[in-house]
Formats: structure tokens, C-alpha cells, sequence
């Protein structure tokens, strides 16, 4: 790569447009002093991306503008443009010619140029890079600026030689690598917080799928209970009424045998003669019989109200509370201990009431009522008939103690309407047992209703069931608590909408593992970054050490050739410093640290003096040794052009030729710009620019012979 020019635009004491060509290796550029050629150098730095003011002898982007004389207005901008020809693509860059340029305003605001196109001062400072045009300024040594490698601190000089061994790329890669891993880890913190967050809604959201599952488990365990219930109960009550029926209809057939009997009995007695007791135990008979009648009636009516009742407390949803169930149980083993029938009756009946309380209001309080009315009146009738019963018993006895054989006629009805009366009391069993039955049956549509409600259509599939052999009643009580206790659990296991449930857990469940994988893609990311800047920085000590080794040999050799002899040498140090440590917000901070510091050391040795630090240096002493080492920096990794700025101002005669000779020997691996009065530097270069200054301030250019320059120059 080949600097072929730079073009001043407005740019300090530059008004007009200025271009210098640099078609040879050395190129000097001379002038008188306060004639603008030192804004030359300043324009080098200004291009390549200088960010201090100072360095160009500035406060602010405005000193950079021509400010305008009394012939020339004042621009509005500022800028300068390098020209480089590529054609051995030093520059990373498929152009056989690469211009950059910055143009700065008024208001401070910078513009970056790349072949005519705006980019950021960075993508300049890394393409540069590439050319080991490195942002410390080692390729430009402005006038008094040759000591600031001396002057330099250890570590500041260490990234000096960095920049000059062309490691500028490297350092940039690990820069950047190493903003990478902040932010990784910043990016990873903050998957680790929102982790962090999800944890307990999904722990609570894992604990009501873990209920839900539980409940689905009771749920096809309910299912399969009442299957089993559900299917035996159809078969019992089925098989039961059948076998009623069958049961009922001989008595039946029979009762009507002796009613008929009885009636013709009563017939042919009514044509005889009878004495009063006859009379009397015939119309107690029919009273008796009348009121039979009619408790039947009443118990029949009195079942079906009970099962409409009970039909209404095992609604879905409808439950006797626990500590009422208990209560009744403890009472009901405390009476089988030692009560009477008559008391288990009335606290059954007491049970049954608050079971009406609890049943959903409307048509189950009419229900109750009519309860209470069937019941007061079976009372009223049961005494009836037991009053009937013992007159007419004492009747019997009465008549059947007379030995009269015309009352064979009367015995003969007797014993019809004793026989009757066993039929009836038979028949009554039955019907009761049908009562009771009626009542199951309730019941048992109750808990079909009851069983679609919680379980669905599975749990009404008992019908396509079959049972084998018949089994005791109390089997199917143990399956009907067992199905009680399972609802008890469903129910206290409620979770509402189990379907959102399990959905939010799904996503959520999706959610964190998208979140663990983010985790360890970052975790796999921070080891690989780690590595790199590892790589990154084993390279760069491996080719700093082996560039500082190389430079101390030509910078012994350039400060042998200086000063007839002495010796000069870099070392590599170590400095242990205080870091301070940075708190985080609304904390404190840590406590301070210790770290190591790498830095590079500079000793030298004068023939004939005992010096033994920089700072005994004379002034001139301390020129030749930073001439010395500028020049041993550019010899070992050559940057594509030098520009010194009267760096040989402070040289006699005889060190002037030395320099001449080393310009000469730089100039085989960079282009050389010399800003300098010295003679003997002038003599070395191919071309000579000088710049003059007017009365109007403007700086001008003009190419000059050597005689012309060494006038120019004074």
C-alpha cells in the first residue's frame, strides 16, 4: 500500500484547496516559521481519526475551520483526504484506490468518509489496523513531541509499541471480544432473574397440575366405583321388583279368595238372628279394615314423598355436612346400646328433617310439609287400628267362648277374617318392601344424575355391565360410602378450570426451558469468548515479546549509531496498581483491588557518562534516544508512511548526517514526509513542498528545487 495524497480543504490556515503528492519516498515539506507547514502533520492526524484537541493544537472542532481574513471569507467546514492506492490490498478493501476523508462543521459534528461513503470513526480506526495505522500516533512525531515515547509512563509506552508491532488488530479483536462476554453476561444475568421469577409460579402452578392429576386419578377411580355401584344396583333393584311381584301376586289372588268368602259370610249372617257382640265385632272389623285401607294408602303416599325427598338432598352438588353425619352415627351406636326401637325410629325421623332442611328450597319445603301431615296422620291411624285390633281381639274371645253350635257360621267367618288378616299382614310386608325399594330406586336415580355430573358418560355405561351371583346388601353400602369418601376428596381437591391450569403450566413449563436453553447457548458462549480473548491474548504477549526483542536490537543499534557508542535496551515490568472497584447501584462498593499491570521499561547508556535514569538525559541526549527508538519501532514492523514534524530541530551537523543516513535506511519500508529547516534532511528527499504565508493569512503551496527550499526554509 502506497500513500499517494492528502487534500487540506478549509482545514486551519489551508482556505483553499491544497493537495500534496507524494509520487517518491521522501517528501519534505519546508517553510518558514508561522507559515502553516506544521498544520500539514496536524491534517495527518485530523484524517486518520484524532479525537484530541490538544494534539492539534485546538479546544474545540471550530479552531480546526479557516476562520477568514479580510480576502477570504471564513468556511464552514473543514476537511482533509487521504488517497491510497490498494493494489496489494493491504487495505482489507476490493478497491485498487481507497480514500478516506473527515470533514468537521461549525457546530462541531464530524463526518467519516470511506471512498465517498459515511461511516463510523471505528470501521476507519480497524481498517487501518490492517495497515499497522494504529490511534497512538507512532507513524506521526510532531515538533516536540519526539520525547512523549520517553515521557511516556510504562504502560502508556507498552501500548505505544503495541500500536507500532501492528498488534492494533489483535487488540481490537479482544476488545471487542471481551464487550461481547459483558455483554453476555449482562444478557445472561438477566435470564437468570427472569428464571428466577418463574420459579414460583411454577412451582405453584406444578403443585395444581400435580392436584389436577391426583383428581383425575379419583376421578377414573370414582368412575370405575359407581360403575361397579351403579351396575349392581340396577341389577338388585331389577331383580328385586321382579321378585316382588312374583311374591305378591299369590296373597293377592288368594285375599281376594276370602274377601269374596267373608262377604258371603256376612251375607248369610245378616239373614240370621245375631246377638250384640256379633254385631259389634262386625262393624269393629270394618272400621278396622277401613282404617288398614287407609294407612296403606298413607304409607304409600308417605314413600313416595320420602323418595321425591331424598331425590332432593342427593341433588348434585347437595351434602350432609360432616359433623351432622357424625353426630347422627354416634347417636344412632349410643341408642343400638341400649334404646328402644321407638327411639331409633324418632331420631331417624329427626335425621330425615334436617336432611329436608338441607334441600334446596321450593319444591322440597311443600315436600316437608306434606311429610309432617302423611306422618301425624299414619300415627293417628296405627292407633286406630290398635285399638281396633284389641277390641276386636277381646270380641273373639268373647264369642268363642260360647259353645254354641249355631254360631259355626260366625266361627267360619272368624276364620275367614282371620285368615284375611294374615294376608293382609303379609301382603303389607311386601308392599313395605316395596316402599323401601321405591325409595332405592329414588336414590339410585339420584346417583345416576349425580355420577354424569362429576364423571361424565363413562360413569353411565353400567348398563352394558353384568353381574354374576347374588351378594349382602351391606357390599353395596361399603361401595356407596367408599364413592362418598372419593367425592369428599374430589371436591376438597377443586381446582376450578383445570383445563387454563394445565395450559398456563404448559407454556410456562415451555417458557423456563426456553429460558435454560438461553442459559446454557449464553454459558457455551462466555466459554467460547473466553477462549478467544485467551487465544487472543497468548498471541498477543507471544508477538509483543517476540516485537520488543526484535526493536531492542535495532534500537541498540539506531543508539549506537546516535551517540559513537553507550548501549539502549526495553524491558518488560510488571506494576501492581489500585483498582478501584465500581458500586452497584443502591449498593456499596467492593473492596478495592490489586492487579498487575504490564509495562515496558527504557534504559540507557552514554559513552563516557554515568547516567542511570532517563530523567539525567540533556535535552538533546533525550531527542537522539527518541529518535533512536522511533526509528527502531518503524524498522521492525514498517508502517506505510512516517511523517516527522522538525523531530531533527535539536540536531548539529554531525548527528544530522546520522539522521539523513537513517531516513534513508527507513525510507527502503515507508514513505517519509519531513517537516523540517534542517539542510542535510533536504538533501535526502525527492521532492520538496514549500508553504508561505501572506499578508491574508492563507497558507499556499508550492513545489521547490532544493537551492529554492533551503531559501524558503530560512
Amino acid at each position: 500500500m502506497r500513500l499517494t495524497s492528502i487534500e487540506l480543504s478549509g482545514f486551519k490556515s489551508f482556505a483553499k484547496k491544497t493537495e500534496l503528492e507524494f509520487g517518491t519516498a521522501i517528501t519534505a515539506v519546508v517553510g518558514p516559521n508561522g507559515s502553516g507547514k506544521s498544520n500539514i502533520a496536524e491534517s495527518f492526524r485530523f484524517v486518520l481519526g484524532e479525537q484530541s484537541m490538544k494534539s492539534m493544537r485546538g479546544k474545540r472542532g471550530e479552531d480546526l475551520i479557516w476562520n477568514g481574513s479580510a480576502s477570504s471569507p471564513r468556511a464552514g467546514k473543514a476537511g482533509v483526504k487521504l488517497v491510497f492506492d490498494n493494489a496489494d490490498r493491504a487495505l482489507s478493501l476490493d478497491f485498487d484506490e481507497v480514500s478516506l476523508e473527515r470533514v468537521v462543521h461549525r457546530d462541531g459534528v464530524n463526518d467519516y468518509l470511506l471512498n465517498g461513503s459515511i461511516v463510523r470513526l471505528r470501521d476507519i480506526a480497524e481498517l487501518l489496523s490492517q495497515a499497522n495505522i494504529g490511534s497512538s500516533g507512532h507513524h506521526i512525531i510532531s515538533q516536540g513531541e519526539a520525547d512523549r515515547v520517553l515521557s511516556a509512563g510504562s504502560r502508556e509506552r507498552r501500548e505505544m509499541l503495541e500500536d507500532a508491532l501492528g498488534l492494533t488488530a489483535y487488540l481490537y479483536k479482544r476488545e471487542e471480544a471481551q464487550r461481547k462476554l459483558e455483554k453476555t453476561g449482562e444478557n445472561m444475568r438477566e435470564v437468570e432473574a427472569l428464571r428466577r421469577e418463574l420459579a414460583p409460579h411454577l412451582k405453584f402452578l406444578s403443585s395444581q397440575v400435580k392436584k389436577i392429576e391426583e383428581s383425575e386419578k379419583l376421578r377414573d377411580e370414582l368412575v370405575e366405583r359407581y360403575v361397579e355401584y351403579l351396575t349392581r344396583e340396577h341389577h338388585y333393584i331389577t331383580h328385586t321388583r321382579e321378585a316382588l311381584m312374583r311374591e305378591r301376586a299369590g296373597p293377592e289372588q288368594e285375599l281376594a279368595d276370602v274377601e269374596h268368602s267373608i262377604k258371603v259370610s256376612h251375607t248369610a249372617l245378616e239373614k240370621k238372628p245375631h246377638d250384640v257382640h256379633t254385631q259389634e265385632l262386625i262393624d269393629v272389623e270394618k272400621e278396622g279394615q277401613r282404617l288398614s285401607t287407609r294407612r296403606r294408602e298413607i304409607e304409600r303416599e308417605l314413600g313416595r314423598v320420602e323418595g321425591r325427598l331424598l331425590a332432593e338432598v342427593h341433588a348434585p352438588g347437595a351434602s350432609v355436612p360432616l359433623g351432622d353425619a357424625k353426630d347422627f352415627g354416634q347417636r344412632v351406636l349410643s341408642l343400638a346400646q341400649g334404646g328402644s326401637l321407638a327411639d331409633l325410629v324418632a331420631l331417624a325421623k329427626e335425621f330425615l328433617q334436617k336432611l329436608a332442611l338441607l334441600a334446596p328450597k321450593g319444591s322440597g319445603d311443600d315436600l316437608a310439609a306434606r311429610k309432617r301431615e302423611l306422618e301425624h296422620e299414619l300415627e293417628q291411624l296405627s292407633k286406630g287400628e290398635t285399638r281396633a285390633s284389641e277390641t276386636i281381639a277381646k270380641l273373639r274371645r268373647s264369642i268363642e267362648s260360647s259353645k254354641d253350635e249355631s254360631r259355626a257360621a260366625e266361627r267360619k267367618l272368624f276364620e275367614a277374617m282371620a285368615q284375611r288378616s294374615g294376608l293382609q299382614a303379609a301382603l303389607s310386608s311386601t308392599r313395605a318392601r316395596e316402599e323401601v325399594l321405591n325409595r332405592e330406586e329414588a336414590a339410585f336415580k339420584s346417583a345416576v344424575a349425580e355420577a354424569g355430573a362429576l364423571c361424565g358418560p363413562k360413569a353411565l355405561a353400567y348398563k352394558e355391565f353384568r353381574v354374576s351371583g347374588e351378594e349382602v346388601r351391606d357390599a353395596q353400602e361399603d361401595r356407596r360410602k367408599k364413592i362418598e369418601r372419593l367425592k369428599i376428596k374430589l371436591e376438597d381437591g377443586g381446582l376450578g378450570e383445570a383445563t387454563d391450569v394445565l395450559r398456563e403450566h404448559k407454556e410456562t413449563v415451555e417458557r423456563d426451558a426456553f429460558l435454560a436453553r438461553e442459559l446454557n447457548d449464553l454459558a457455551g458462549s462466555i466459554e467460547k469468548l473466553n477462549h478467544l480473548i485467551g487465544e487472543l491474548t497468548e498471541t498477543l504477549e507471544k508477538k509483543f515479546t517476540g516485537g520488543v526483542e526484535k526493536i531492542n536490537k535495532e534500537f541498540d543499534a539506531f543508539f549506537k549509531l546516535m551517540f559513537g557508542g553507550g548501549s539502549a535496551s526495553l524491558s518488560i515490568v510488571k506494576e501492581r496498581r489500585l483498582k478501584r472497584s465500581v458500586p452497584e447501584e443502591g449498593g456499596e462498593s467492593d473492596e478495592d483491588e490489586i492487579e498487575e499491570e504490564e509495562g515496558v521499561e527504557i534504559s540507557v547508556t552514554i559513552p563516557h557518562k554515568r547516567v542511570k535514569g532517563l530523567h539525567m538525559l540533556s535535552g538533546g541526549e533525550r531527542a537522539l534516544t527518541s529518535i533512536a527508538l522511533i526509528f527502531a519501532m518503524s524498522q521492525v514492523n514498517p508502517p506505510p508512511f512516517l511523517i516527522l514534524d522538525e523531530t531533527d530541530a535539536a540536531l548539529d551537523e554531525a548527528n544530522s548526517r546520522r539522521y539523513g543516513d537513517m531516513i534513508e535506511s527507513l525510507a527502503k519500508k515507508s514513505q517519509l514526509i519531513l517537516i523540517t529547516h534542517n539542510r542535510e534532511t533536504m538533501s535526502r528527499a525527492g521532492v520538496l513542498y514549500g508553504v508561505t504565508m501572506g499578508n491574508d493569512g492563507v497558507s499556499k503551496l508550492l513545489s521547490v528545487k532544493f537551492e529554492e527550499a533551503l531559501a524558503v526554509a530560512k
